[in-house]
């Protein structure tokens, strides 16, 4: 059977192969966003350092990131759904090994396979949809359904995890298992089977993959661990991590078969996504991570109040599906994107008057218009990053995408990290100064988007 859906409306069997693909997604947006909550726990039990707290989290983000590309090309040269069911298979079985952890380094090992695995299957996921749905409304709608499920898994995993923290916190670890079980039997009745992977044209290059993956392991290490390590040692890894990077580009440029063709960077819609990818993610997690520490340290609410408060941006996972498809077809891509922004520089403005004593509905109208930025902005985003992109390159553009995602996740965590750190004890002005990071992310995002404001009117009519 073919493994492109040709129809101009998704049939049922559309639904079903977008259905498991967008629970995988799902999965790891709750499994990121659930485990901060968790982590007060986690300690409490295993009598982790903060250090060694530090590196549940940042275990699964440096595999993630430093694979991602590598997941991408390996979707391309070996089968997008055999990397999807495989790499699966092996983050339900790490989640589940991070459950019965009686030891840090234990967990820590699991965190950092479960980053993997997730590198290797969310750009299968992706470009099973960019190749199996056709370009164009068909597209568009699973994109920008498939990129709303993403952000609302980020969005109520906070919730979920404040529940199922309350029961115990390896119920964060057990849950997805059973979750990743059900998308796993979907996946392997489901997802259409695709020809044998023509060798003759895919040769893979090997140096391309050391070079790139240490790279990146080394760049977003430097991201994520700069605000707690010396400052010699962050400007050593990024030195390192950037020559890694200069010998990866050397490689790239005398190979047969790059592991990334860079021409593909000459596509200034892609580099324009990728970088609006950075700024949406990058600000939207600092931002997170300020409100989190205001409400919990400032405010004494608890994981459950936090989560509950926060659980309104999850309104893009309503928005995303319905709203956001009739938005683009009636005003283009660029002029969406940039409405996102828009939304998103306001809700970070809004929040600055921030007090000691700030009332919850003084804080809604910031967190409304944060999920119509992410409901606006996101699925766009992901359409803009892999449209035009040729069939044999769409696994490429998804992992380019994905760490585009991931990097901006570590880069605003750490900066908004780092000035909050510099205080002896928060106050108010520490939040407000860090507010202004998110803000000023926005404000750059703006910038990106308005190339693709002229496009976008094109492209409506």
């Amino acid at each position: 059977m073919s493994s492109t859906i040709t129809q101009q409306r998704l049939t049922g069997r559309a639904w079903a192969v977008l259905f498991v693909l967008c629970g995988a997604v799902f999965l790891e947006g709750i499994d990121v966003s659930m485990m901060g909550v968790a982590l007060p726990a986690i300690r409490t039990e295993l009598g982790l350092s903060t250090s060694e707290l530090q590196w549940v989290v940042s275990a699964y983000v440096l595999s993630y990131g430093g694979f991602v590309l590598l997941g991408g090309r390996a979707a391309d040269l070996l089968g997008r759904r055999r990397m999807f069911v495989g790499w699966l298979i092996v983050f339900l079985a790490f989640s589940g090994l991070g459950g019965f952890a009686t030891e840090g380094w234990v967990l820590i090992v699991a965190r950092f396979v479960t980053g993997i695995a997730a590198a290797f299957m969310a750009p299968a996921g992706l470009s099973i949809i960019t190749t199996t749905y056709p370009e164009g409304p068909q597209r568009t709608k699973a994109l920008l359904v498939y990129a709303g499920t993403a952000a609302a898994g980020f969005s109520l995993g906070m919730v979920a995890g404040g529940l199922l923290t309350a029961i115990d916190w390896r119920w964060v670890f057990f849950a997805p298992v059973v979750l990743a079980a059900v998308i796993l039997a979907g996946a392997i009745t489901l997802l259409p089977r695709e020809a044998a992977p023509d060798r003759q044209h895919g040769g893979f290059d090997l140096g391309g993959a050391i070079s790139l993956t240490g790279a990146m392991l080394l760049l977003v290490s430097t991201v994520v661990r700069a605000p707690e390590v010396p400052r010699l040692q962050t400007t050593l890894t990024a030195i390192a991590g950037l020559a890694l990077l200069v010998a990866f580009i050397g490689i790239e440029r005398r190979v047969r078969e790059p592991l990334v063709r860079l021409g593909i960077f000459r596509n200034g819609a892609l580099v324009r996504a990728n970088l609006g990818a950075i700024l949406l993610v990058g600000s939207f997690v600092g931002f997170q991570f300020i409100a989190v520490l205001y409400l919990q340290e400032l405010r004494s609410w608890t994981e459950l109040q936090t989560g509950l408060a926060l659980m309104v941006i999850g309104i893009d996972s309503i928005l995303a599906p319905t709203l956001t498809p009739w938005l683009v077809g009636r005003f283009g891509n660029g002029r969406v994107v940039f409405g996102g922004f828009a939304f998103a520089a306001a809700g970070y403005a809004l929040f600055l008057p921030l007090s000691a004593d700030w009332s919850y509905p003084a804080m809604l109208p910031s967190l409304i218009l944060l999920g119509l930025a992410f409901s606006l902005a996101y699925g766009p985003l992901t359409i803009a990053a892999t449209d035009g992109i040729s069939e044999q390159e769409q696994g490429l553009a998804s992992g380019v995408l994905t760490t585009s995602f991931q990097f901006g996740s570590a880069l605003g965590l750490a900066v908004v990290a780092a000035i909050l750190a510099a205080a002896d004890e928060l106050t108010v002005d520490d939040f407000r100064s860090a507010l202004l990071v998110p803000l000023v992310a926005a404000g750059l995002g703006l910038l990106a988007a308005l190339p693709g404001l002229t496009r976008g009117a094109n492209a409506s009519r």
